[in-house]
């Protein structure tokens, strides 16, 4: 190799400093088949040593030891002198020179694990603090800076890539590898910092030293710093002439990081179907199977029963019409029955905890079918989950609305209370209601189980979704159905204003309805709903949805 033909520069001099030491051993072993030395410091050298690796200390280099409990060790200029000086320069070559500043041609650095350090339940202010990295960012930047003639590395998984590139190039790396490796390095560094500023402004007050951080988890942040990896550039977005991308978060959790088994690219609109149906289904518990078809965010059907199966033919039968090319959110595995059920329907996704091996098989037929297995892993306990909505010149913010109605949130309004089957099926509807773009209103009805007498499972039966006048809600929902509306409940994601949504669904044929009250009429409603014989719940919660 001559050195710098097509801008590769040879690696002789390598500085290594990780917090995390997945496959450290095996690169330092590449880097040192190549003749570079190996310049360390405090628990990486350790660990090299340990491998029979030859390692220079840090200490050695600067000729100033490592103290205050490593708080200053590479803070340096033999180290940010011999990082950052340009090479082809006369008057750095001359100065390194004259301080006896030795070139650094390689960083390895990993940053302190800041975020998981402070996510910790009772960590200490103490600790929150003495987790913030100080010279690793430091020597990312120097390096990332001075790419031309230094190559940073931050992540464990270019290690390999590196070491064959290396290979190939006789221990040196090129120009465009040096330029992807310090743009990454520059992102690493700026959400590291906004992860720091982001997690100082929650903490309440300095507490003194080994007491736990007192954070304000409630407070709206004083700045929004969105810093997520993009995941995937997808073909267009809600339409052709849109460009879009899909980024995520890191957490590994929800839609963006699920596995897609099978099936065609992913569309815009296929990610935003499929987080609506699993944000429904998800407010199931696993012990009951649900079931949810969404077409353009709104659920078109939705069902509980004792199998996938079931759940699933029951969500179909509320409206088959509709169904036709919509995506599937299931809470549980998708096992061999239900994969031959949902086959038989022309479906654009699925998304579900797990299949099994048999439903892979027969979904394998349907080759064009995206398949997606998400992690079923909820939100941290006690966090609020954030959302972000872009508005013309900036951005709103507020809270996930991840409230449930108990049963202690319900209060009989009515002469008549409602039956326990008619509970149980208010308490589906309402649960339902809260996924289906406001206006809403959805009738629904529990069903008695293939495998149990018991009238025990949820099934809508019309949903009136996004009208602008909640009796059209009503009407809309009525009109949708296709089942009998007979005996049926109703729920609605706001109170009625006047008795007349009342009086739609109440006509339409529901029995009994579930709604937040809170309307300067809501004694009206009640006079109505007694008057027809309806009993009726209030839940003291609203839950808009406004997309």
């Amino acid at each position: 190799m001559v050195e710098n033909v097509g801008g590769v520069k040879r690696v002789r001099r390598a500085l290594l400093s990780v917090t995390d030491k997945t496959g450290l051993v095996e690169f330092a072993r590449a880097l040192a088949g190549h003749g570079v030395e190996l310049v360390s410091t405090g628990g990486t050298a350790r660990a090299l040593r340990e491998a029979g690796l030859a390692v220079r200390d840090i200490s050695d280099l600067t000729g100033f030891p490592e103290m205050l409990d490593g708080r200053v060790k590479t803070l340096h200029p033999k180290v940010h002198g011999g990082i950052l000086h340009v090479r082809g320069n006369a008057e750095h070559v001359a100065a390194v020179r004259e301080h006896a500043i030795e070139p650094i041609d390689m960083v390895v650095v990993n940053l302190y694990a800041f975020e998981k350090t402070a996510g910790r339940p009772g960590v200490a202010f103490s600790d929150v603090i003495e987790n913030i990295d100080i010279g690793g960012p430091s020597m990312v930047r120097s390096a990332a800076k001075n790419f031309e003639d230094v190559a940073i590395v931050t992540a464990v998984a270019d290690y390999a890539a590196i070491a064959e590139e290396m290979v190939a190039n006789g221990g040196g790396l090129g120009r465009a590898t040096r330029w992807r490796l310090a743009r990454a390095a520059f992102a690493v560094t700026a959400a590291y910092d906004a992860g720091i500023a982001t997690t100082l402004e929650s903490i309440v007050e300095p507490v003194p030293h080994g007491v736990p951080a007192i954070f304000d988890d409630d407070a709206m942040p004083a700045a929004i710093r969105v810093i997520e990896k993009r995941q995937a550039v997808l073909r267009y977005g809600e339409n052709p002439h849109q460009k879009a991308a899909l980024y995520v978060d890191g957490s590994g959790r929800g839609v963006a990081a699920a596995k897609q088994l099978q099936g065609k690219e992913l569309s815009y609109n296929n990610i935003v179907d499929l987080d609506a149906c699993w944000e429904l289904v998800s407010e199931f518990d696993a012990q009951e199977a649900a079931v949810a078809i969404i077409k353009h965010t709104n659920p078109c059907g939705a069902a509980t029963g004792a199998s996938v199966a079931e759940a699933y033919r029951r969500a179909l039968e509320a409206d088959p019409v509709s169904a036709f090319g919509g995506v599937i959110g299931i809470n549980r595995e998708v096992d061999a029955e239900a994969a031959e059920e949902i086959a038989k329907l022309f479906v654009e996704a699925i998304v579900a905890p797990r299949f099994t091996a048999e439903a892979v098989a027969r979904f394998a037929l349907k080759k064009n079918l995206r398949l997606l297995e998400i992690s079923p892993g909820g939100v941290d306990k006690g966090k609020p989950v954030r959302m972000l909505k872009q508005v013309s010149g900036g951005f709103l913010m507020q809270d996930a609305d991840r409230l449930r109605v108990a049963e202690g949130d319900l209060r009989v309004v009515t002469r008549r209370a409602p039956s326990a089957e008619e509970m149980r099926a208010l308490r589906f509807a309402g649960t339902v209601c809260k996924h289906v773009k406001s206006n809403a209103i959805v009738y629904a009805r529990c069903y008695s189980s293939e495998s149990n007498s018991e009238a025990g499972h949820g099934q809508t039966v019309g949903i009136g979704a996004g009208q602008m006048s909640r009796v059209d809600a009503a009407k809309f929902g009525a009109m949708k159905a296709a089942l009998p509306l007979a005996g049926t409940v109703a729920a609605s994601d706001a109170f009625f204003p006047f008795p007349d949504g009342l009086e739609t669904v109440a006509a339409a044929g529901a029995t009994a309805v579930i709604q937040p009250g809170g309307s300067v009429r809501d004694a009206e409603v009640i006079a109505a709903a007694d008057r027809l014989g309806v009993a009726m719940v209030f839940t003291g919660i609203r839950h808009f949805r406004h997309g």
